[in-house]
């Protein structure tokens, strides 16, 4: 071997596993939104951003454009941090106070909404992107007024679920909640407080107890129902998307999670930086968070947090049966093999400089 060709194997051997080890150390980022009940945004994109069925969609998209609603998997604040109620002003906790998803917060009384019964409810969250995180839902007061801007205080102080790191089932977070006695049209607010980064994601859910008493469509039909988009519908519209990775991940103006694809303008927050997570409680921030916990569909782990969710600490995160786990915190499944190969590499490179140095020195 010339010492030119054993230079380049060398460099390589050398080069591969760093190459390895940042695949391997690769993190993902965190998207979703709530399908049962159905978020606004979610029932928007299964209508088709480009021709929107409901009279409300069509105004929303109106008002947001279609971008919007292509990057249904993204209304977030990336450095949130648990202080929702101060970073989101009220008349925009729809849109998490982001320009591009101002449509979401059009008050308006015939939103596509899903019926809702008091008791037990078993809740869905299509996770695009699984990371650890606590889930906060909040119920509107009675008398709320669906015709009028949504402010903090049209819900009540303390979350009816609330659960931590709930388990993942054919790419759904799913967990039960009782739900509160209400009648007629109300809003279902969730957030989703990522525990491994400030980030934190946001949706509004029209629902509807019994009659619908304020969803009538202008001409007193009953608002649509909400329905949420498909795994193809998904599929069909994840390169129109402006989130990375067919909605895993994000980037652009909005701290790292804004679309290319659309000129909006996005007065959200994010990229303050600077600002640290919020630890394990990823609560809301809001006075008397500490409501009884939901409780998680199929949960493993019998022990309880300090923060009244169940408590990931001291326990690995469940798994699906795929051997993947349900709360991952960046890297995937494949991550030991990468290392593994890696060092594999590193061996092979030393055995062929050892092998080099061996035939000089015999010649």
């Amino acid at each position: 071997m010339t010492a030119r060709r054993r230079t380049a194997a060398v460099a390589a051997f050398g080069i591969a596993p760093i190459a390895l080890t940042g695949l391997a150390a690769s993190p993902a980022v965190a998207h979703g939104s709530m399908t049962d009940p159905v978020s606004r945004v979610s029932a928007c994109y299964a209508e088709g951003p480009e021709s929107p069925k409901s009279a409300a969609c069509k105004a929303a998209v109106a008002a947001s454009g279609t971008q919007a609603f292509y990057d249904w998997n993204e209304v977030n604040i990336a450095d949130a941090a648990g202080d929702h109620r101060s970073l989101i002003p009220d008349g925009r906790l729809c849109s998490a106070d982001r320009d591009k998803y101002k449509g979401l917060d059009l008050p308006r009384a015939d939103w596509p909404a899903s019926r809702l019964t008091p008791g037990v409810h078993t809740f869905r969250y299509k996770a695009t992107a699984p990371h650890r995180g606590t889930f906060e839902l909040y119920l509107t007061k009675d008398g709320y007024d669906p015709s009028r801007p949504l402010r903090w205080s049209d819900l009540e102080a303390r979350p009816f679920a609330r659960v931590t790191d709930p388990g993942l089932v054919n790419g759904e977070y799913v967990f039960d909640g009782t739900v509160p006695a209400r009648s007629g049209r109300h809003l279902v607010y969730s957030i989703w407080q990522r525990s491994d980064s400030p980030e934190a994601f946001y949706t509004c859910s029209d629902v509807v107890f019994g009659r619908d008493t304020g969803g009538s469509a202008g001409g007193g039909a009953p608002a649509p129902t909400a329905s949420a988009p498909s795994d193809e519908q998904i599929r069909q519209g994840a390169d129109k998307s402006g989130v990375e990775h067919e909605g895993h991940g994000g980037h652009g103006e909005h701290a790292g999670h804004g679309g290319p694809g659309g000129g909006e303008a996005d007065g959200g927050r994010g990229g303050q930086g600077g600002r640290g997570g919020d630890g394990e409680d990823g609560g809301s921030g809001a006075p008397g968070t500490g409501a009884a916990p939901a409780t998680p569909k199929a949960a493993a782990r019998p022990d309880t947090g300090k923060d009244g969710g169940t408590s990931g600490e001291g326990s690995a995160p469940e798994s699906d049966g795929s051997g993947k786990s349900l709360a991952e915190t960046g890297g995937d499944g494949g991550t030991p093999y990468l290392a593994a190969a890696g060092a594999a590499v590193v061996l092979l490179g030393a055995a062929v400089v050892r092998a080099a140095t061996r035939r000089r020195a015999g010649r």
